[in-house]
């Protein structure tokens, strides 16, 4: 053998074997830089469904939980708080949800699966902000004589009932969204999920 040929085997052997671990050294830094673009589980469990116990939750009580990175509401309504839901439809711009976005299954001025338990989407259809709850009536709600109950974004003076339903002259152009949900028991509702059939 020459030693043109030894030469011609070792260069070629140093060729392959630095392909090799060129190879390995890529698909070692190729798999993190895949794997980075699956979703983490906080990002899996930001969109799953919520369940939420409302045993404790009493009348005119409102608890906020996040479900895929938004507060929604759940405010147990009084039957003070339902008596008001039909007497104001002349002042919604929207009372019968016509142009809501909202499961089929939540029809009504009440907007709800229970017509105590209201669930929405506790982010104003404006431009996004959180109203807060003005749940008195009148004129002990600072919110002038006329307040039959509701929500206020004081942003932008948004404006919805206790149904989520935007006052007729607010800026938001809609009412409040309410997600899918279901109850799995009498007091656990899921939030995310519609009913499985």
């Amino acid at each position: 053998m020459s030693e043109q040929t030894k030469v011609d085997k070792t260069r070629r052997n140093l060729v392959v074997a630095s392909s090799i671990v060129g190879g390995a050294a890529g698909v070692g830094a190729a798999v993190p830089f895949v794997a980075s673009m699956w979703p983490s589980d906080r990002a899996k469990a930001a969109g799953a469904p919520v369940e939420v116990d409302i045993g404790a939750l009493q009348p005119g009580e409102k608890m906020t939980v996040e479900w895929r990175g938004k507060p929604v509401w759940i405010l147990r309504r009084s039957p003070e708080m339902l008596d008001q839901l039909t007497k104001h439809d002349g002042v919604l711009a929207d009372p019968e949800s016509k142009d809501a976005e909202q499961p089929e299954y939540v029809k009504g001025p009440t907007r709800s699966i229970k017509p105590e338990v209201l669930v929405a989407e506790g982010v104003c259809t404006h431009l996004g902000c959180s109203p807060t709850l003005k749940k008195e009536i009148g004129a002990a709600s600072d919110m002038g004589a006329d307040w039959p109950g509701g929500y206020y974004c004081p942003c932008h003076n948004s404006r919805f009932d206790l149904s989520a339903r935007v006052f007729k002259g607010s800026p938001a152009p809609k009412n409040l969204k309410i997600p899918p949900h279901h109850y799995a028991s009498d007091s656990l509702v899921v939030i995310g999920e519609d009913k499985k059939a």
